[in-house]
């Protein structure tokens, strides 16, 4: 009789899942994929000062939602296109 083998990883899994949010709501500086377009922007915390001129402006008919994959808005370009697959969200860079 043949006897079943059971492998065990011992590896913790560890997924998390990211925040959507939109362009209203970015309040920290780091790397952002556009989920519908798979578009990278990096967003430094010089954009976010408040009383300045934004630097980025988007103009949309749609909602677009947005994926903050790092903290660290010159992470690179490899790492965030595999933080962008790992969540779902096809890379356009």
């Amino acid at each position: 009789m043949a006897q079943e083998a059971k492998i065990t990883s011992v590896a913790p899994e560890h997924r998390v899942r990211m925040t959507e949010i939109s362009w209203d709501s970015i309040t920290e500086a780091g790397a952002y994929v556009e989920k519908g377009t798979g578009d990278l922007y990096r967003i430094p915390q010089e954009a976010l000062l408040h009383g300045s001129s934004p630097l980025i402006r988007k103009e949309s008919v749609g909602g677009s939602s947005l994926v903050q994959l790092s903290r660290n808005p010159f992470i690179t370009t490899l790492e965030a296109r595999m933080l962008s697959c790992e969540n779902n969200v096809t890379p356009n860079f």
